[in-house]
């Protein structure tokens, strides 16, 4: 499997008793580490038996070490170089479990590093390389919108099939050109839907989850409507809803505790990509993909799966509930 990595970052995970506005505070431990959505989709899927190759746009010097670091990690990258400075984020970990990400914007991103970006998928694809391409996580300031749909794009002329994690103008783009899965939260998914163009424009889950999947299997729907030729839409910890084919499946996410939720949803799209990578049928690949998510929020980095943990977590995830629907 090929992940696009537009706007990757240097995560740093820090733990401490709790966060208090304007005070000073004293960490339990920090934690640095490459990071970004792409980054963690391929470290999941490599975890889980596919081969991951990360096309990873590196701004500066700083980007190309991040490259180096993942490579001596034992990941597959095709570095692209960029104008800039690499981004950081700083992921905030609560004892008490609550989590508070700051997400740097990134380097700009011109017409022409974009157009670098694809031509390094084109070329990393070839004939028959891979079978799923995988396109996830914002992009960088001045970056062109159809940036991901153009990817989709080049890897339908290659035979493969694109999965795009984004929200937004991104996704919008992206499914003009009628990806064969998108991604997005719910949040995300009706966040586009009603026309606002942010994320996190409504309420994730409510108190109880009561309404979570018949929003998610509606989103979903709308999602595939307007191009998508299948869509997933994540309810965090209630679970995902499945669109395809005029049918729809509710995935239940099994109970665990949790230590970190960021990058459950990477987790999601790297076990959907892997089992689709080995030629899965969709819905054995979503309940592969729910496993994992399972398995790296009980972790405290993002992405931090085996495929041990994840073939147990499988058993704990119940069937899926399908329900058939008119197109």
């Amino acid at each position: 499997m090929l992940v696009l990595g537009a706007n990757l970052t240097q995560d740093r995970v820090v733990r401490l008793p709790e966060l208090v506005p304007g005070a000073v505070l004293r960490a339990l431990s920090v934690d640095v580490a490459p990071g970004g959505k792409p980054v963690n989709v391929a470290r999941v899927g490599a975890a889980l038996g596919a081969r991951s190759v990360l096309v990873a746009n590196c701004p500066g010097a700083t980007g190309l070490d991040l490259a180096r670091e993942l490579a001596d990690a034992g990941l597959e990258v095709v570095p692209v170089q960029t104008d800039g400075d690499l981004r950081a984020a700083t992921l905030l970990l609560e004892s008490g479990g609550r989590t508070t990400v700051i997400n740097e914007p990134g380097p700009p991103l011109d017409a022409a590093s974009a157009a670098a970006l694809l031509a390094a998928v084109d070329v990393a694809l070839g004939p028959g390389t891979h079978r799923v391409v995988v396109l996830s996580g914002s992009l960088p300031p001045d970056t062109p919108d159809d940036l991901y749909a153009e990817a989709v794009r080049t890897a339908h002329r290659h035979g493969a099939l694109a999965l795009v994690d984004a929200s937004g103008p991104a996704l919008a783009a992206a499914l003009e050109a009628g990806p064969d899965l998108v991604t997005p939260n719910l949040a995300e998914a009706e966040s586009l839907l009603q026309g606002l163009g942010a994320t996190g424009a409504t309420e994730l889950v409510d108190e109880e989850g009561a309404d979570i999947d018949v929003r998610a299997r509606a989103a979903a729907a709308s999602l595939v409507r307007l191009g998508a030729r299948a869509a997933l839409v994540s309810g965090g910890r209630h679970g995902a809803a499945l669109w395809a084919d005029g049918r729809s499946w509710w995935f239940a996410a099994p109970s665990v505790v949790t230590v970190n939720a960021v990058g459950a949803g990477d987790s999601l799209l790297g076990g959907v990509a892997a089992g689709l990578q080995r030629g899965d049928p969709l819905v054995d690949a979503v309940r592969l993909g729910v496993a994992a998510a399972a398995v790296s929020v009980t972790r405290t980095g993002p992405g931090d799966v085996d495929a041990a943990t994840v073939e147990d977590m499988l058993a704990r995830v119940p069937a899926a509930i399908d329900e058939e629907m008119g197109r």
